[in-house]
């Protein structure tokens, strides 16, 4: 008995449809991928223009914060930094007339959030005429 043996070829891979189906996956995530721009707001702080001193007006509430973050009301220090503690305060000296002017001002080194707790109540308590102290640049040199 005779075997035909026939000699045995290598296997050959053949890539090109599989370098075809990444190409195309490529192309899509590509094409489908969409570009996040990130969203900037500018914003231009106050400056004081004049170096003219404003005069007190009479009945006029003045709340001053300090570096450590203590509320100074009428030049009446509070016992601490807390909400209802300024509520407070703010309710005893306008005696409940929340159309008198009411003066922030805060020390450079006070930290944001204080501010913006002095004007969140004052704003909840129904106080319309609220205005923020600047120093010119010239009277602080």
């Amino acid at each position: 008995m005779r075997l035909n043996l026939r000699p045995r070829t290598q296997p050959e891979v053949n890539l090109t449809s599989l370098i075809d189906v990444v190409f195309l996956l490529l192309i899509f995530f590509m094409v489908s991928t969409s570009f996040v721009k990130q969203s900037q707001i500018n914003i231009s702080l106050p400056h004081a223009d004049s170096a003219a001193i404003v005069a007190d007006v009479p009945g006029q509430i003045d709340i001053m914060i300090t570096a450590t973050g203590t509320y100074l009301i009428n030049g009446r220090e509070l016992i601490n930094n807390r909400p209802e503690t300024i509520r407070n305060a703010l309710q005893k000296v306008s005696n409940g007339d929340h159309t008198l002017p009411l003066t922030i001002s805060a020390d450079a080194n006070a930290k944001h959030q204080h501010v913006v707790t002095a004007m969140n109540v004052a704003g909840r308590l129904g106080f319309v005429q609220i205005s923020i102290a600047t120093v010119n640049e010239l009277e602080a040199e």
